[in-house]
């Protein structure tokens, strides 16, 4: 299969977040790149890691499940960012690197649990609610810092920043502000000695916003692996023009 198209949107895409580092007087080595696969099947994963992608963003645990056997060789590091019921903590506890959607004490005690019986412990991001919008999840901002000091309890569960997804809007204030949000909780709960050194902020359609404001790493899926007209199953874009 022809895999030169993504060849060309990975180093299109690396030019885009260090211009935005750029603009934004950041140092483009600051700023990390989350490919986000769902809905993409293991073929156009693997070229993914050929091209050097490590770490891989997933929505679904079950696409998770699906894509790490056949792909058990290609040593990637499986990033959940979608929302996380607690009966799915199972499989994440075995197969995951690092959770960045834990947004409640219920989802914490299961991956520990979980993480216990497997001998583990995770990276986790804390997702915090930063718009209106009821399809958002995510913790409330005013229960971050409490949230965060029950935290330190759990030893396999080694939280590493902030998460959040900002508000769908064409009015790049209101965007910007979500993340404005999440920069200044994160500066907060330093203060109070946690070391939350990451923010997983901005995707294909917003990150210039989200680097101006902080982002440490930038969840990109369609600007890598193109649209996605198939949600339900597996998806290969056939040229350049798909992707």
């Amino acid at each position: 299969m022809d895999t030169g198209w993504l060849a060309d949107n990975w180093a299109q895409i690396r030019r885009r977040v260090d211009a935005a580092c750029r603009e934004a007087g950041r140092d483009p080595a600051d700023v990390g790149i989350l490919p986000v696969s769902k809905t993409f099947g293991p073929e156009l994963i693997r070229a993914g890691v050929a091209l050097g992608m490590r770490r891989f963003g997933e929505n679904k645990v079950q696409e998770l499940r699906d894509k790490s056997a056949p792909l058990a060789d290609c040593g990637i590091d499986w990033v959940m960012i979608g929302h996380l019921q607690t009966n799915k903590a199972k499989d994440v506890a075995r197969l995951a690197s690092e959770v960045q959607s834990l947004d409640r004490l219920e989802l914490a005690e299961a991956l520990d649990r979980r993480l216990q019986h497997e001998g583990r412990a995770i990276d986790v991001l804390v997702q915090v609610k930063t718009s209106s919008e009821p399809s958002k999840y995510g913790l409330p901002p005013e229960q971050l810092p409490g949230f965060l000091n029950v935290l330190r309890g759990y030893d396999t569960l080694h939280v590493r920043g902030l998460m959040t997804l900002a508000i769908h809007s064409s009015e790049p204030a209101e965007v910007r502000g979500c993340f404005r949000l999440l920069r200044e909780l994160r500066d907060r709960a330093m203060v109070q000695d946690h070391d939350l050194t990451k923010l997983s902020m901005g995707m294909s359609g917003d990150f210039p916003l989200a680097i101006a404001e902080g982002a440490t790493e930038v969840r990109i899926g369609t600007a890598i692996f193109g649209s996605r007209p198939y949600p339900d199953s597996y998806y290969w874009p056939e040229s350049p023009d798909a992707a």
